[in-house]
C-alpha cells in the first residue's frame, strides 16, 4: 500500500497494493541459532544410525530410498539428495507439486495442474517440462503405469532411480559411475531444465546436501536422515554432454544477482495514468538508495497468485503494486521487475518501503508445502545472501522480515495488514540456508527469547476461514507458537488491541495474528512457569508452552522500558520526524499517529535504532526529497509485526 496524501494529519492511500482477487491474502523474525539445534538434532539421530537415511519406521520412507538406490546402483546418498532437493522428502499426498510433478522424487510430465488454491473450477496452466518428461520415462524403464507412479512412493522412488541411473549410463557409456562425484551431469540433467545455469544450480545444490547432510521429520511424521560427506566433490567434466543452452546475461547489465544465479529482468510499469494528475502514477518510486535512504530490511513475501501473474501485475501501471524481485516455485528462477536502488510498493508501510528490498515468493501462505519448493528456498536464499552484503544488511530476523512481519503505519491500517509467507513457510531452514550469524547462548532466566519450535516437529492446529467457511487444515510443520493468557492450556488464547478492540480471544485461523509468535522473533521474558514462558507481547503478557526449552533459545541483548515517572507510553508505526525537520523545505509535515497499543511501564522489549526520515514522492518523475529528523526512535518486537517507540519515552538497557 503506497501512501501518497502530504495532509498533516490525514495521510491516506489511495490503492491496495494487492488485488482484488486476494481478498483472502488481505486478511492474511529466525536466527542461526536454529542452525545450532537443528545440527544438535542431527547429531543426535545419526549417532544412532549406521547408514544413510534410517528412519525411525524400518518400512518407511528412508527405507525405500535405500532399496531403490541399491536396485538400480545409485549411490544411496545421491537418491537422498535428490529427493531432498525435489521434495525435502514429502510426497504432498499424492497432489501434484507446483512444477506439476509427483511423489517423492518429483516426477513430471507435460501437465496441467491449477493455478490457484487445487479447488475445483481453478483456472489452470500448462506445465511444460518436456525436456524431462521423468514420470512418462520411469513408466517405459519400469513398465508401470503413469498413475502408479503419481501415488506409491516405492513405484515412485523406484522410478526416479531408474531414470537417474539411465542418464548416468547415457553419459558413461552404458556404465554406472563408481564415484559420487561422477553422479553430476546425471543429477543436472535430472533437474529438466534446458540451460545450464538452471541445471547447474540444482546439481550444485544436491551436492551441497550430500556434504553438509540433512535430517528432517516429514509431515506425516516419519524421520529421514542423511549424514555429512564433507569430502564429496563433484565433476563437472560430463556438462557440455547435455547440450544445454547457455543463457546470456540480460544485455542492459539491469539485473542485480549473484554471478552464480541467473536473473531475467522484467521492468515493472513506472507511467503516469492520468496526465491532468501527476499524482496518479504506478508502480514504484525513483530513488537512489543506499546514498539517501539506508537499505535495513528485506521483507519476503509470497505471490497469492502465479507466477506470470504476478509478473503481468506488476507490468500494469494501475495495479499501483511492485516488488524489486519474483521467484517461481518450480525451478526457483528468478526475476527482478525494480531497481534495488528504487523504491517499490510491497510492505504496505511507506517507511518501510522506503528502507527495504520486497522479494515475492510464488504460492499461497495456507498451501505452503506444496509451492515453498527446496529450489525456491536455495535461489532466495542466495539472493538475499548477495543483496545483505551489498547493503551490510544484518542476517537475522530483526532485518529479514515476513510481510507479516510489516507494521501497519496508522490504527485504521493495522487489522487489514498482510499476513504472507504465512505459518508454513519453514523459516528455520530459510535462515540456515542464509547462515545468519548465532546469537550468543544465555541461561535460562529475565532475559531474552528467540521463538524456535522445530519446524517439522510443531504441528499446531492451523484453520483456514478464506473461503468464508472455516476448515480445519491438514497437520504440518508450521513455524510458530501460540500465545495465550496464562501459564496453561486451558486459558485463552491472546487477543490483540489492533486487531480485536472489544479483546475477544484469539483464534486458530492461519490469518490471525493476534495470538502467534513466529520462529526468529525476540521477546523480552516476563517469567518462567514450569514448562511455560511469559513474554511481553503487545503491551500484555503472553505465554506460550516451551517443553524443556524445546521452542526457544535463551539469549542476552539490548531493551527499552519506559521511562521513569510514566505509566504507559505510545508505539507507532513508522520512524518520522519531528515537524521541525520539514522547516525551510516545501514538504507539509507527515503526522505521527500513535497505534492502538501501549507499554506500561516496567514492561520490556527488544530494540533497535532505526533511522528517523520521511522520503517524500508525490508525483511521478519528481525531484524526490528526504527529510531527515532529530528525534531518536527504536524498532521493537512488539507482538507479532515490528513497530516503532521514541527514544525520549524510554530507557534502553542490557537484558540477559
Amino acid at each position: 500500500m503506497r501512501f501518497r496524501s502530504q495532509t498533516p494529519g490525514a495521510v491516506l492511500t489511495n490503492v491496495t497494493y494487492r488485488r482484488a482477487t486476494r481478498v483472502a491474502a488481505s486478511h492474511r523474525s529466525v536466527t542461526a541459532a536454529f542452525a545450532v539445534l537443528v545440527t544438535l538434532a542431527a547429531v543426535a539421530l545419526l549417532g544412532s544410525s549406521a547408514q544413510a537415511g534410517v528412519a525411525a519406521d524400518a518400512t518407511g520412507r528412508a527405507t525405500l530410498i535405500r532399496q531403490a538406490a541399491q536396485e538400480f546402483g545409485v549411490p544411496e546418498s545421491v537418491l537422498l539428495a535428490v529427493s531432498y532437493s525435489e521434495s525435502r522428502w514429502e510426497n504432498h499426498r499424492g497432489r501434484p507439486s507446483s512444477d506439476g510433478g509427483f511423489g517423492l522424487m518429483d516426477l513430471t510430465t507435460v501437465a496441467t495442474v491449477p493455478d490457484g488454491r487445487g479447488k475445483a473450477g481453478d483456472p489452470v496452466r500448462v506445465v511444460d517440462t518436456a525436456f524431462r518428461h521423468t514420470l512418462d520415462r520411469a513408466s517405459q524403464l519400469l513398465s508401470l503405469p503413469v498413475d502408479l507412479l503419481e501415488r506409491d512412493d516405492r513405484e515412485n522412488v523406484r522410478g526416479g532411480a531408474a531414470v537417474l541411473a539411465q542418464y548416468a549410463r547415457d553419459l558413461n557409456g552404458g556404465r554406472l559411475p563408481t564415484a559420487v562425484g561422477d553422479w553430476y551431469a546425471a543429477v543436472a540433467r535430472y533437474s529438466g531444465a534446458t540451460d545450464s545455469v538452471t541445471a547447474g544450480l540444482f546439481a550444485d545444490d544436491v551436492f551441497t546436501v550430500i556434504r553438509d547432510g540433512a535430517v528432517l521429520t516429514t509431515t506425516d511424521g516419519q524421520v529421514v536422515a542423511l549424514p555429512a560427506t564433507p569430502e564429496a566433490q563433484e565433476s563437472r567434466d560430463q556438462i557440455a554432454a547435455l547440450h544445454l543452452n547457455t543463457p546470456a546475461r540480460p544485455s542492459d547489465g539491469q539485473a542485480e544477482c549473484p554471478v552464480e544465479l541467473h536473473c531475467a529482468f522484467l521492468p515493472a510499469a513506472y507511467q503516469q495514468n492520468n496526465p491532468n494528475d501527476p499524482g496518479d502514477y504506478g508502480n514504484y518510486d525513483t530513488a537512489d538508495r543506499p546514498a539517501t535512504l539506508a537499505v535495513r530490511y528485506i521483507v519476503i513475501h509470497d505471490t497469492e497468485g502465479s507466477y506470470a501473474g504476478t509478473l503481468s501485475e506488476f507490468q500494469n501501471p494501475l495495479a499501483y503494486v511492485s516488488a524489486h524481485y519474483v521467484i517461481r516455485s518450480s525451478d526457483g528462477a528468478v526475476t527482478q521487475m525494480v531497481p534495488t536502488k528504487d523504491v517499490a510498493w510491497h510492505a504496505g508501510n511507506w517507511w518501510l518501503n522506503a528502507h527495504s528490498i520486497g522479494i515475492e515468493h510464488e504460492g499461497f501462505a495456507v498451501d505452503g508445502a506444496s509451492w515453498f519448493t527446496e529450489a525456491m528456498y536455495r535461489s532466495s536464499a542466495r539472493l538475499v545472501r548477495y543483496l545483505a552484503a551489498k547493503y551490510n544488511i544484518p542476517l537475522d530476523r530483526e532485518h529479514i522480515l515476513g510481510h507479516d512481519n510489516v507494521v501497519g503505519p496508522t490504527p485504521a491500517t493495522v487489522a487489514g495488514m498482510h499476513w504472507d509467507p504465512g505459518p508454513f513457510w519453514d523459516w528455520d531452514h530459510y535462515m540456515q540456508l542464509l547462515r545468519g550469524p548465532v546469537r550468543p547462548i544465555a541461561p535460562a532466566g529475565r532475559g531474552l527469547v528467540t521463538i524456535a519450535p522445530s519446524f517439522r516437529s510443531n504441528r499446531p492446529v492451523v484453520t483456514d476461514c478464506g473461503s468464508g467457511t472455516c476448515v480445519a487444515l491438514p497437520p504440518q510443520p508450521s513455524n510458530f507458537v501460540y500465545l495465550r493468557t496464562g501459564p496453561s492450556d486451558s486459558a485463552a488464547l491472546l487477543s490483540d488491541a489492533g486487531l480485536r478492540p472489544d479483546g475477544s480471544p484469539g483464534t486458530t485461523e492461519a490469518s490471525d495474528w493476534s495470538d502467534k509468535a513466529v520462529a526468529g522473533q525476540q521477546f523480552a521474558v516476563y517469567a518462567r512457569r514450569g514448562d511455560w514462558v511469559g513474554i511481553w507481547f503487545g503491551g500484555q503478557v503472553g505465554w506460550f508452552f516451551d517443553p524443556h526449552g524445546r521452542a526457544s533459545v535463551a539469549g542476552c541483548g539490548w531493551v527499552v522500558t519506559p521511562v521513569g515517572g510514566v505509566g504507559s507510553i505510545p508505539v507507532y508505526g513508522r520512524a518520522y520526524p519531528e515537524a521541525e525537520a520539514y522547516e525551510g523545505t516545501s514538504i507539509t509535515p507527515q503526522s505521527i499517529v500513535a497505534l492502538p497499543y501501549t507499554i506500561a511501564a516496567g514492561q520490556r522489549y527488544p530494540a533497535l535504532a532505526a533511522p528517523t526520515d520521511y522520503y517524500s514522492a508525490t508525483t511521478f518523475n519528481s525531484v524526490n526529497t528526504v527529510v531527515v529528523g532529530r528525534d531518536t526512535y527504536y524498532q521493537i518486537s512488539l507482538n507479532h509485526r515490528i513497530a516503532f517507540v521514541r527514544g525520549a519515552d524510554v530507557t534502553i538497557t542490557r537484558a540477559c
